[in-house]
């Protein structure tokens, strides 16, 4: 299983969000590779000596790109579903069946996942 974090996710581990916190350890406890969007990443991060708690979890992170064949696939699915937000198809392109998505996005992300026919859990962070 994978766990997919999206920007609202990222921002609460910025701010020490303890749930966010505590559910990270239990997915590395776990040996749960946890990943994000680059766009993600890039939505959030604004003045990175300012944002010590984040510098410190995106390296524990498998941060995916969004390159051509990525932004293809999100485009897809976005005119699939009906929704237009680039970087939680990006998120929801990364979820695995069986997997988690910690976003702060539950309608999009559950409309993005339906769509694609994966079932993963959503929680809302």
């Amino acid at each position: 299983m994978t766990a997919v974090l999206d920007s609202g996710a990222l921002i609460a581990i910025d701010k020490r969000d303890r749930k966010v916190g505590a559910m990270l350890r239990v997915l590395q406890r776990q040996a749960e590779p946890v990943r994000t969007s680059a766009g993600a990443v890039a939505q959030v991060w604004r003045a990175g000596r300012q944002q010590a708690n984040l510098a410190r979890a995106l390296p524990g992170l498998d941060v995916a790109v969004l390159d051509e064949v990525a932004a293809k696939k999100v485009g897809e699915l976005l005119g699939s579903s009906g929704t237009s937000d680039l970087v939680d198809a990006h998120v929801a392109l990364l979820a695995q069946p069986g997997g988690h998505v910690l976003t702060s996005d539950e309608p999009d992300i559950r409309a993005l996942l339906r769509t694609r026919r994966v079932k993963a859990t959503v929680i809302r962070v």
